[in-house]
């Protein structure tokens, strides 16, 4: 049995499919999905998904950093509103993104700053978008950890230093997803060091889909390929990784 950390299933991308894309992925063994929020007009969407396979899927609740402007009162409003509906099993996806654009970079951090808080208060796990941000993220982080704080980078990318720094927190995991299979994408050797103990998968989909369908429609059903990377790295066994990375979702996510 495998989990879906991060999937973005309601998209439009799987307009044409969608039923058809999730029978796969249940076929393929993966049977449960955590879905992130990305801003106002990702709301039905995923709320629909979740109302069809309640067993199945997970919303979360959040603003993602890239639809962080200069003002951003009443999407934050209307987050913290339904955070408060106790609808959701995470605070998400947020984070910081200085991939795409730099200029609202002190908007981010608070935005962020506000999520965080929110999961402690609610008790809830944060989905941590960190693109070419992961110091100042972590920084923030490291400043608002204590005991009630847990969450995963989403699409861990980085070195064996930083996931280091990320396990020292002690309540988060490393999201492992495609980037594992990129012969060039360094993850491969980060994971061979840190192992994983302290990981989950997920696909991003229909992003960042993993070898051999690279350059395809990710989905939840490529998972497997994602695991068995996983297990060549950490010189382990597929069932082993699906053993980990399923009762690490579980804790974390308290489902």
């Amino acid at each position: 049995m495998f989990i879906d950390t991060h999937a973005h299933l309601y998209s439009s991308k799987f307009a044409d499919d969608r039923e058809a894309m999730v029978a796969r992925a249940l076929d393929a063994g993966v049977t449960k999905f955590f879905l992130p929020n990305v801003d106002h007009d990702s709301i039905d969407g995923m709320h629909a998904l979740v109302e069809a396979y309640p067993a199945h899927c997970f919303p979360m609740m959040g603003l993602h950093p890239c639809h962080v402007f200069e003002h951003n009162e009443e999407a934050m409003e209307e987050v913290e509103r339904l955070l408060r509906t106790g609808n959701y099993c995470a605070v998400g996806e947020i984070g910081i993104d200085l991939y795409w654009d730099k200029t609202w970079i002190a908007q981010q951090q608070e935005v962020f700053r506000q999520h965080v808080r929110w999961a402690k208060e609610l008790r809830l796990p944060i989905a941590i978008h960190c693109r070419e941000s992961f110091d100042e993220v972590i920084s923030i982080v490291e400043a608002e950890n204590d005991a009630s704080l847990t969450g995963v980078f989403h699409c861990f990318t980085g070195t064996i230093d930083q996931a280091r720094r990320v396990i020292a927190l002690g309540g988060f995991c490393l999201g492992i997803g495609g980037v594992v299979t990129y012969p060039k994408g360094g993850l491969f050797e980060t994971m061979r060091e840190v192992g994983p103990d302290h990981c989950v998968l997920e696909t991003d989909a229909p992003y960042l889909a993993p070898v051999p369908c690279r350059g395809k429609r990710n989905e939840s059903s490529y998972i497997p390929h994602i695991a068995a990377k996983l297990a060549e790295a950490s010189g382990t066994t597929v069932d082993e990784i699906a053993r980990i990375t399923t009762a690490n979702a579980e804790q974390l996510f308290n489902r």
